[in-house]
């Protein structure tokens, strides 16, 4: 079992930027692959990115393509977003989630653990 506590939300103008992170708990960290989800107030929690085991892969929803970087340091058990050119649809709770899946996942009901998310608020 892992548990996964994000930091680094706040609030930001449009333009700027945001790096949250993820810490995770437990030995096996490099055991999952990553991601990162969004959910906006009435919207349905989405997919933004995820990250492989060994950070060699990443994928992202297209909507952050460009502006928006996952990353892992797998000695420091952390997972980060790095999000530039944040605009105000980028309005969120955002949270990371692991996955024990060998393939690349992009739904919600394919990660197995999740933390209590963190709040970004981007104002135009």
């Amino acid at each position: 079992q892992v548990q996964l506590v994000e930091s680094g939300g706040g609030l930001v103008q449009a333009g700027g930027s945001l790096r949250l992170s993820c810490a995770a708990s437990g030995r096996t960290f490099s055991s999952y692959a990553m991601g990162w989800f969004r959910q906006a107030p009435g919207k349905e929690r989405e997919f933004v990115a995820t990250i492989t085991r060994r950070g060699g892969g990443t994928y992202y929803t297209d909507s952050v393509k460009g502006r928006f970087t996952i990353s892992r340091d797998n000695a420091k058990n952390t997972v980060y977003l790095q999000m530039n050119s944040l605009k105000p649809e980028d309005t969120a709770v955002y949270y990371c989630a692991a996955t024990t899946s060998i393939v690349v996942v992009r739904t919600t009901p394919q990660y197995d653990y999740w933390g209590q998310g963190t709040q970004v608020t981007v104002s135009s």
